[in-house]
């Protein structure tokens, strides 16, 4: 027969197991939980990293051009635009309406070959340019040929 004194001791060590599994089963939630959000913010950290380098190799780019440094505002001004610019949703756009690039520029207020450099991403319009094509997004092709018409004429 046990002894009294070893039955106590093992009914109290199960006791205390299971109330410490109980009580850590909410902590342990809580590590997993935190250890993603750090594992994500450290993808997002190491992502804007690579953005400010590649803004200030464009930085350094543009400096060693002459004429081609923006300033300060101009360059805060084309980020709180919330335009997004995608070239081959423009040129979808622009064969939507059967434009040609000509036309489709002097709808946005550019020229024909500065449509091309944005389609073929060799450069990028400027916050006007970008809020025109944005406004030709969602209008028609007999829409475009009335304001065609009245640029023209």
């Amino acid at each position: 027969m046990p002894n009294i004194a070893t039955v106590f001791k093992a009914e109290i060590t199960r006791l205390a197991r299971r109330e410490l599994r109980e009580n850590s089963e909410g902590l342990k939630k809580a590590v997993a939980t935190q250890r993603s959000e750090i594992a994500s913010l450290k993808r997002r950290v190491q992502a804007l990293e690579a953005m400010v380098k590649r803004l200030e190799k464009s930085a350094k780019a543009d400096q060693r051009r002459p004429g081609t440094a923006m300033p300060a505002e101009a360059s805060e001004a084309s980020d709180s635009t919330g335009l997004r610019f995608r070239a081959k949703g423009m040129a979808a756009n622009r064969k939507r309406l059967g434009l040609s690039a000509a036309d489709f520029g002097l709808l946005v207020g550019a020229t024909g070959q500065s449509i091309y450099a944005w389609e073929a991403e060799k450069a990028k319009p400027r916050p006007q340019a970008l809020a025109a094509i944005a406004a030709l997004r969602g209008i028609g092709k007999r829409e475009v040929e009335a304001r065609l018409a009245s640029l023209k004429g």
